[in-house]
């Protein structure tokens, strides 16, 4: 059996982010305590799991401080570099929830959409004959209790926000027809900043992803 590769196209959630006091620099988690780290380890040597995480990374905002950060501007490239691909995993949202870009879930959604299109329209890649692959949309978990006045002030009306993202992205992959995780179901952002993941919280996101990549890969 030829190993099935999946991608994992997030933000500082899937890069590792390791919660620290406001203002301090900080550091990723060791590539084997990331989530993606431990769905890798759980599906095992038919599966190769690569991650494409960037902080603050949103779906598909134009940041004006910083380009880098619209997921739908590097997404294309993403894919292309990386087919053949069996799965690819889009877990963003958070960012696009924080006050300054005033978006609404729906918009959210929108966003989230407009990734999914990207995936689904990547057949061929470049100069390559390969076929899209499969989608599995993430809703990211709520928020924490968030830590510090700069961090509280960019996520001060987000809560609401990602509260209701499952019910946008359920009705998103129904609509698009691709698979659907809520990543609240399985866990509470519990690192000490309010937004991004103790080492618990990235085992049991781990496990819950590997478990929904069984189910669709059919493995």
């Amino acid at each position: 059996m030829s190993v099935r590769q999946i991608l994992c196209f997030g933000d500082s959630l899937t890069w590792g982010w390791v919660p620290v006091a406001e203002g301090k620099a900080t550091t990723r988690y060791d590539a084997d305590q990331r989530w993606t780290g431990v769905s890798a380890h759980i599906l095992g040597n038919s599966y190769r799991v690569i991650e494409e995480g960037l902080s603050a990374r949103t779906t598909s905002i134009v940041d004006p401080n910083d380009p880098r950060l619209d997921g739908s501007a590097y997404l294309p490239t993403a894919l292309a570099s990386h087919l053949p691909l069996d799965l690819v995993i889009i877990m963003l949202g958070t960012n696009d929830a924080k006050s300054a870009y005033k978006r609404t879930p729906h918009e959210i959604a929108l966003g989230m959409s407009k990734l999914v299109g990207q995936v689904k329209g990547c057949a061929g890649g470049v100069g390559t004959a390969y076929p899209a692959p499969q989608v599995l949309i993430v809703a990211p978990p709520q928020l924490g209790s968030v830590s510090g006045p700069w961090l509280a002030a960019q996520f001060a009306e987000a809560a609401p926000k990602i509260a209701a993202l499952p019910e946008h992205y359920a009705a998103l992959a129904k609509a698009k027809d691709v698979g659907f995780l809520d990543a609240g179901l399985h866990l509470v952002t519990d690192g000490s900043d309010g937004v991004h993941f103790t080492p618990e919280n990235n085992q049991a996101l781990g496990r819950a992803v590997a478990e929904k990549v069984k189910t669709m890969l059919k493995a």
